[in-house]
C-alpha cells in the first residue's frame, strides 16, 4: 500500500518523519494517576486548583529531553500546552491558571519550544477544546450566551498566544472537542486565523463534527477536516497523511506511578505497522512531577533508537510498502527502488519465499551486516538462499531488496484475505482441488 495522495511542500517533513513524541505533562503528574484524574477521580476542583498552583517542577530541563528525543530517533516532539484540567504551560494574559503566574514562574511552552528548536526538531504544541472548570463549555451557547462567548474568546485568545509568542510552530495538535460541533467552537474560522498567524502549520483533524448540510456535503462531517488524520490506541490508515497516537504505558497518557510499560518489541512493531501502511506513529511519554522522563520509558526508547540507527532507512521518508500478504512474518516498507523487509521474528530457515513480487530484483542484503544473499526469482516468487539461522540483531532483523524499477505486485498482493473479489478465492480453490467436499488425496 503506498500513500497515493499530493503532499503540500510545506508538509513533506511529516511523512519525512514519520516517528515523533508526544509528551503529555502538566500538575496531574503529581497525583500519579494519569491525565484525567481530576475528572476520572472526581477530585475537588478548588483542591486540585491548590494542587496545581502549587507545583514546581524543579527537574524540568527542555533541553534534555530535546538531547533524549534526538538520541531515541524522534524526529517531531509535541507537548501538552493546556490539558483538560486548564492549567496553562505558558504565560497566558487570559487566566493567571498558568506556570509563569504560580509557582514556577517559568514558561515552560518557551523553554520547550526554544529546546527542541535548537536540537533540529520540529516543534508542536497539543491544545485542549474543553476546559473542565468552565461550564459554559459543556453547557454550550443556548444556555448563558455571554458566559459561552466569554469562554469562546478565552479559546480564541488561548490558541493566539501560542500561534504568535513562540516563532514557527510546526504542529498543532487540537483535542477534548466532546461535546461541541465545528460551528459551536467556529473551528474552521480559528484555522483561518492560525494558517495568517503560522503559515504552513500543519493542524490535525479533532475540530467539531459538523452540523451544517453544506459543510457534511462537502468535508463528510467536520471531524474529517484538518491536514491529518489521528487514530488513538489504533493503527487506522486513511487515504491523507494520519498519525496513530499511541500510549506506552498500557493505558494512560499522562505520568501514572502504579502503570506497567509495553515492552520495546510492542512499541517497535507499532512503529513498522504504521511505517508499513504509510503512516506515522506519534509515541508518549508522561514526565513525572518533577519533569524526569520515566527510566522505563527511557531504556525503550533508546533501544528503538539503536535500532533506528542502524535501520531507519526502512522508516523515515519511506512510501508505505504493505505491498504482499506479509503478516505471517513481519512489515514491508518501500523507498524509490528499495523494497526493505522487517522480520518480527526469524525462524531459522535458511531459505525465505516473498510471493506476488512482479519486479526484477538487483540485489538483496542483511542490513546490519551488510551480507550479501543470493536469490532467484521464478516467476512472481522471490526466493532468497544462504539466510544464517541466526541473526546478531536482538529486535527486528531486516533485508534490503534492490529492485530494477519501483517494487510492485500482482493481484494478489493487492487484495488481501478478507478483502477484494472473493471470485479470485474460489477460483484458486477451484483450479487446485476441484469442488468436492471430501479430500482429493
Amino acid at each position: 500500500m503506498y500513500f497515493n495522495y499530493e503532499v503540500p511542500e510545506e508538509f513533506k517533513w511529516f511523512p519525512e518523519s514519520r516517528y515523533g513524541l508526544f509528551i503529555h505533562w502538566g500538575p496531574y503528574a503529581l497525583t500519579g494517576r494519569g491525565e484525567q484524574a481530576l475528572f476520572r477521580d472526581h477530585m475537588n476542583q478548588r483542591e486540585y486548583e491548590k494542587m496545581a498552583c502549587g507545583w514546581d517542577p524543579k527537574n524540568y530541563d527542555p533541553r534534555e529531553w530535546a538531547a533524549f528525543c534526538k538520541e531515541a530517533g524522534f524526529k517531531y516532539a509535541c507537548l501538552t500546552t493546556r490539558h483538560h484540567d486548564g492549567y496553562c504551560l505558558w504565560d497566558c494574559k487570559v487566566t493567571d491558571y498558568t506556570s509563569m503566574r504560580q509557582a514556577p514562574h517559568r514558561d515552560f511552552v518557551r523553554e520547550y519550544v526554544e529546546a527542541f528548536r535548537e536540537a533540529g526538531l520540529k516543534v508542536g504544541l497539543y491544545y485542549s477544546w474543553c476546559d473542565w472548570r468552565i461550564p459554559a463549555y459543556y453547557e454550550g451557547p443556548g444556555k448563558d450566551q455571554e458566559k459561552w462567548d466569554e469562554m469562546q474568546q478565552y479559546i480564541w485568545k488561548q490558541v493566539e498566544e501560542l500561534c504568535t509568542g513562540y516563532g514557527k510552530i510546526d504542529y498543532f495538535f487540537f483535542d477534548g472537542v466532546w461535546p461541541r460541533n465545528a460551528e459551536d467552537l467556529k473551528s474552521r474560522s480559528l484555522v483561518e486565523k492560525m494558517r495568517q498567524w503560522q503559515p504552513g502549520i500543519m493542524i490535525n483533524n479533532r475540530l467539531g463534527f459538523s452540523t451544517d448540510p453544506a459543510q457534511l456535503l462537502e468535508h463528510g462531517g467536520g471531524n474529517e477536516e484538518g491536514d491529518f488524520g489521528t487514530p488513538e490506541h489504533n493503527v487506522n490508515p486513511e487515504g491523507r497523511l494520519w498519525e496513530a497516537c499511541r500510549v506506552s504505558y498500557w493505558r494512560w497518557w499522562g505520568y501514572h506511578s502504579g502503570e506497567c510499560f509495553q515492552e520495546t518489541e510492542r512499541l517497535l512493531d507499532t512503529l513498522c505497522t504504521c511505517a508499513s501502511e504509510g503512516g506515522n506513529l506519534i509515541l508518549n511519554v508522561g514526565p513525572d512531577a518533577d519533569g524526569r522522563i520515566p527510566e522505563e520509558f527511557r531504556r525503550r526508547a533508546l533501544e528503538i533508537g539503536g535500532w533506528l540507527k542502524k535501520y531507519g532507512e526502512a522508516v523515515y521518508g519511506n512510501d508505505g510498502g504493505s505491498m504482499t500478504e506479509a503478516l505471517t512474518y513481519g512489515f514491508q516498507t518501500i523507498k524509490g527502488n528499495d523494497l526493505y523487509l522487517i522480520f518480527r521474528f526469524w525462524d531459522g530457515k535458511t531459505k525465505f519465499v516473498l510471493p506476488d513480487l512482479t519486479s526484477g530484483v538487483v540485489s538483496a542484503e542483511l542490513m546490519g551486516t551488510g551480507e550479501k544473499l543470493k536469490f532467484e526469482k521464478k516467476g512472481d516468487d522471490l526466493i532468497l538462499y544462504g539466510l544464517p539461522e541466526k541473526t546478531e540483531e536482538p529486535l527486528f532483523p531486516v533485508i534490503k531488496i534492490k529492485c530494477s524499477t519501483r517494487p510492485d505486485t500482482n493481484s494478489w498482493g493487492r487484495q488481501r484475505l478478507w478483502e477484494g473479489d472473493p471470485g479470485r478465492v474460489a477460483d484458486w480453490a477451484r483450479e487446485q482441488r476441484g469442488s468436492g467436499l471430501w479430500t482429493s488425496i
